[in-house]
């Protein structure tokens, strides 16, 4: 017998599916690590998800956001998502609480070609809450550690205080199968043990071979100019750059052309760009 009810939840794309908060963890002063499962058990363990792709949330009452899936789809039956206030739909989520039901679409977007990354090195770099879409891509490689040769995380923040997934970062600094770099622009107490400066210094610490290697970015904009400045400095191709690029984007599915940049969609032909395609795509930057 047909189950119509799961039925329609699966084939029509703007009815959101039930979810709710298990989990949640405070990250910044204004950004939480949110562990939500979706009410039916059947979707909840069936949800698949590519590292790089987003989810539409729905607050009743308050709207609905876009929102990058932080967790790895090695874990199952689960879904971290990293929100910062910064919205009437965000600021609503945070106020929901624990147990608290909401409303969920997706997966959406297009994320990482890891099954066309493996075989290579991978180098993360990350800026601020950049880190939280490349959570999903760094978990996946290091749960499917022997298909990639080194794995290099890069991120940096204002300062120690606003890095997302510290503790977790931190211990991953002890592991040997991961090279795990963290620096702050400023520490004006002294308290920061590690690099003081911006990120792209970082890049003085490690030994790329950019023939075997592929790029994965996500931060500010201007970190964007200055990374990807000095990755091709080191010889880099443009489509072994890998940006996550999430501007603009409304209804998740490419039909309210609220993203429309040119000929390209960011919800449907992104988040995830190479630089090929960034770069005629000046202002989605």
């Amino acid at each position: 017998m047909i189950d119509f009810a799961r039925k329609s939840l699966l084939d029509n794309p703007y009815l959101p599916q039930q979810c709710r908060i298990v989990a949640s963890t405070p990250q910044t002063d204004d950004t939480m690590l949110f562990r939500v499962r979706l009410e039916d058990d059947r979707l909840a363990e069936s949800f698949s998800h590519m590292p790089g792709q987003f989810v539409q949330v729905t607050v009743m009452g308050s709207g609905e956001c876009p929102i990058s899936i932080a967790s790895s789809p090695t874990r199952h039956g689960f879904i971290d998502l990293c929100i910062r206030k910064a919205g009437r739909v965000t600021d609503a989520f945070h106020n929901l609480g624990q147990n608290a039901l909401f409303g969920l679409r997706g997966p959406y977007g297009n994320g990482y070609p890891v099954e066309v990354m493996e075989g290579n090195s991978l180098l993360i770099v990350a800026g601020g809450i950049g880190m939280a879409p490349l959570r999903s891509l760094l978990w996946y490689a290091l749960d499917h550690r022997s298909r990639f040769k080194d794995v290099i995380l890069m991120y940096g923040a204002r300062d120690q205080e606003d890095f997302l997934f510290k503790g977790e970062l931190l211990s991953l600094q002890g592991r040997d199968d991961v090279k795990t770099l963290l620096v702050v622009e400023k520490d004006p107490d002294n308290s920061w043990e590690g690099d003081v400066g911006f990120v792209t210094e970082l890049f003085d610490d490690v030994d790329l071979d950019p023939e075997t290697t592929y790029a994965a970015i996500c931060g500010p904009p201007v970190m964007y100019k200055n990374v990807i400045d000095k990755l091709l400095d080191c010889g880099f191709s443009k489509g072994r750059i890998l940006m996550s690029l999430e501007r603009k984007m409304k209804c998740g599915i490419g039909k309210c052309m609220h993203c429309s940049v040119g000929f390209k969609y960011t919800c449907i032909d992104g988040p995830i760009f190479t630089y090929w395609d960034a770069i005629n795509m000046r202002e989605i930057i």
